[in-house]
């Protein structure tokens, strides 16, 4: 770390040490013990600029507290029969970890439809997808290796994506936005794996608008991207899209034993659930908790996200058009009612 950023950690520092207790209390959640590299995170999110940092990682701990994000773990989705189903249209799940001790979370773009359950149950599961990583499975990293881990690795698989992802979008910005304003830098590296031509497509126009610092993290897998994976992690922790050449998310077990890790029956979502119930008895015992009442209020984009993503749905409708699917198209509204 060179002498500009330790002089932006020492500006930054202090004046985090001056919020009031409510914001301390739920950054400290945010921290798990390690402030510094937090402070590191939101630096490099605003190109190490003091200022802008610390009025970022404020609007993140305000927005924590005005959503009660501190105890969204003690809120799970109920009945389990919405959960389940929230599992099998939004598909997200830890399949193990890198070499160097990092999670590996995969995630089935193509083949989600968010289509089993409201916006705001979606937003809630990421969410809590989200503060069961930082909480949980990254401390437990942590101190397994005795070395700070902050990040992971996610394999994204893009099988089956259609021109139908266009009725996404919205959704899909929402919680674009909620990462990128409130958990900053948490990933090291994404693997794009199964790319169709639609995605090229994309691709293609969208990388120059990219960050330099978020285009060297991507990197585009063609054909089967399982010996590239198997370099930086064993095979018991890829994603099951990626085991044997030609499968993708929809595969579900493989002798007896589910692997599929977006599955509700997956070790780590059975475990995730669990936990959940678990925080709900606690919190229960002190106060109850309004079940099914929980919405997150999502913030304001970025300007380049927002031309990031028309130009998605620029290049979604282009490629329709030349592909003669201009009908298929027509009526969908990315932005707006």
């Amino acid at each position: 770390m060179g002498m500009a950023a330790q002089e932006a950690i020492r500006q930054l520092r202090p004046l985090m040490e001056e919020v009031d207790e409510p914001l301390r209390c739920t950054y400290e959640n945010i921290h798990q013990g390690y402030p510094t590299e937090t402070l590191v995170r939101f630096l490099k999110a605003r190109d190490w600029n003091v200022p802008k940092a610390y009025e970022m990682l404020v609007n993140c701990l305000k927005w924590r507290i005005e959503n009660d994000i501190d105890n969204i773990l003690a809120n799970p989705i109920n009945p389990i029969e919405l959960y389940r189903a929230v599992r099998d249209s939004q598909l997200i799940g830890l399949s193990g970890y890198s070499k160097e001790g990092l999670p590996v979370i995969a995630i089935g773009v193509g083949l989600s439809t968010y289509d089993k359950a409201s916006v705001n149950k979606y937003v809630q599961s990421h969410i809590q997808m989200n503060e069961y990583r930082d909480r949980v499975v990254l401390p437990q990293a942590t101190k397994k290796h005795g070395r700070y881990i902050g990040t992971c690795i996610k394999v994204l698989d893009m099988t089956g994506l259609r021109l139908s992802a266009l009725n996404q979008i919205k959704l899909l910005s929402n919680i674009s936005s909620v990462d990128d304003l409130n958990y900053p830098e948490k990933t090291e590296t994404y693997y794009i794996v199964n790319p169709p031509r639609i995605f090229s497509a994309c691709w293609k126009v969208v990388k120059p608008l990219l960050q330099e610092r978020t285009r060297r993290k991507i990197q585009v897998l063609h054909g089967c991207p399982r010996d590239e994976l198997l370099k930086i992690m064993d095979y018991s922790s890829l994603p099951h899209f990626c085991r044997k050449e030609g499968s993708g998310s929809s595969q579900h077990s493989e002798n007896g034993v589910v692997n599929n890790c977006f599955s509700f029956d997956h070790a780590f979502h059975q475990q995730l659930y669990n936990f959940m119930k678990e925080q709900a008895l606690l919190m229960e015992s002190v106060a109850p908790i309004k079940q099914g009442s929980f919405q997150v209020a999502i913030p304001d984009p970025d300007p380049e996200d927002v031309k990031i993503t028309r130009t998605i749905e620029s290049t979604f409708h282009m490629f329709g058009n030349q592909n003669g699917l201009v009908s298929s198209l027509n009526g969908l509204k990315v932005f707006g009612n």
